[in-house]
């Protein structure tokens, strides 16, 4: 699938949602562990038997499969609660998912305590490409492409050549970092028995750099270019390495991640208040996202052109194959596979007789049955 810059301005329609009243809580409880069954994989470090969900008081039945706490407190430490699932989705705590008992307009109560922060002096100990998150992008991607893309993002790195995802507030401040282990062939997160991810931020707490009530509060990955560049449209992604892909080839546009499939929470979205916004679900998570655009419309309404415009793109949902949908592939995805198969594609031409480069100029399907089957001109 090609893309072209038309596609990322592809806006779909959006209608202003009613507003009622709450409906009395009801009484919720984390799932009692009776064998692996009632421990599943954790939203955060994907580790298996490690995510005890919460549990309606009155069904019994679990409030949402990402709204628990990973028993991996010190290594993930995700703890998603009711009340913050309630919040972040504007809905009654007895409701299901449905726009029929949104609450009025309110904003995020704040948390206690100062959201906590790390001295930027982290931030520019760890600056490095030596990481194989960089050296897989360096396949494709030019050196000055790269060096763009890792100033633009403070990208860092570990002495094992993890990549730190620094995560900068619109303001400047450091909420923390997500250190993550990349095949440098593959582009592909490497998942080990102590999880994929690692915080910087734990790690600050376990040496007593940090204290122990350090009070995380995430923000998108990204968020500080926000303030460099006050007038340029937003692109929402989940993940920091479509983030990082996406900026690079489309430089006009701001590209935040989210983090996770659940990382676009109300308090997270505040930053967005009067921004012209699309968001770029991975496939599998339109209708998730769909419905969070319409929230955030809700939340932030336009008034005399100042509020925000959110979108949720429908590009991939339409494109993909049937085996691209059940794989979730994201837009970093189709990026590389476009890219690498113009590197392909321009080395493959080098050795063309006349002949049979007329064929192909003819024809563009046999080069890519050419590269595919790895075929030789004899």
């Amino acid at each position: 699938m090609l893309l072209h810059v038309t596609d990322f301005l592809f806006f779909t329609t959006f209608y202003k949602l009613p507003s009622t009243n709450y409906i009395l809580p009801s009484m919720h409880y984390l799932q009692k562990y009776k064998g692996k069954s009632t421990r599943h994989q954790c939203p955060a470090c994907e580790t298996n038997h490690s995510f005890t969900q919460y549990l309606n008081g009155d069904t019994h039945e679990p409030i949402h499969r990402n709204v628990g706490i990973c028993n991996r407190e010190t290594k993930c430490g995700y703890h998603y609660t009711p009340k913050q699932y309630f919040m972040d989705n504007q809905m009654s705590q007895s409701s299901s998912m449905s726009f029929k008992n949104i609450p009025p307009l309110q904003k995020s109560s704040p948390r206690v305590g100062p959201v906590g922060s790390i001295p930027f002096s982290y931030v520019q100990q760890s600056a490095s490409y030596k990481s194989n998150f960089v050296r897989f992008l360096c396949e494709f991607l030019t050196v000055e492409q790269m060096k763009q893309a890792g100033e633009n993002y403070a990208l860092g790195a570990t002495k094992s050549k993890e990549v730190i995802f620094w995560q900068i507030d619109i303001t400047g401040k450091v909420r923390t970092g997500k250190i993550m282990q990349y095949n440098p062939n593959t582009g592909k997160r490497i998942k080990h028995q102590s999880g994929a991810i690692d915080w910087v931020h734990n790690k600050l707490k376990k040496t007593g750099i940090l204290p122990e009530d350090f009070n995380l509060q995430q923000c998108f990955f990204g968020e500080h270019l926000l303030k460099i560049y006050p007038e340029k449209f937003v692109a929402i992604v989940e993940s920091e390495k479509s983030a990082i892909i996406a900026s690079i080839i489309f430089p006009d546009l701001i590209w935040l991640a989210a983090g996770n499939l659940n990382g676009l929470s109300i308090e997270k979205c505040q930053v967005l208040n009067g921004r012209d916004v699309t968001l770029y679900p991975d496939l599998g998570a339109f209708e998730k996202w769909n419905e969070k655009a319409q929230l955030l419309n809700y939340q932030f309404p336009s008034q005399n052109g100042e509020g925000s415009v959110v979108r949720c793109s429908t590009l991939l949902e339409e494109e993909a194959t049937d085996i691209e949908r059940e794989n979730g592939l994201d837009i970093a995805d189709y990026i590389v596979l476009e890219l690498t198969l113009k590197k392909t594609t321009s080395e493959i031409q080098k050795t063309f007789s006349s002949n049979l480069q007329t064929m192909i100029d003819r024809n563009r399907a046999l080069l890519v049955l050419i590269n595919g089957l790895q075929l030789e001109e004899s």
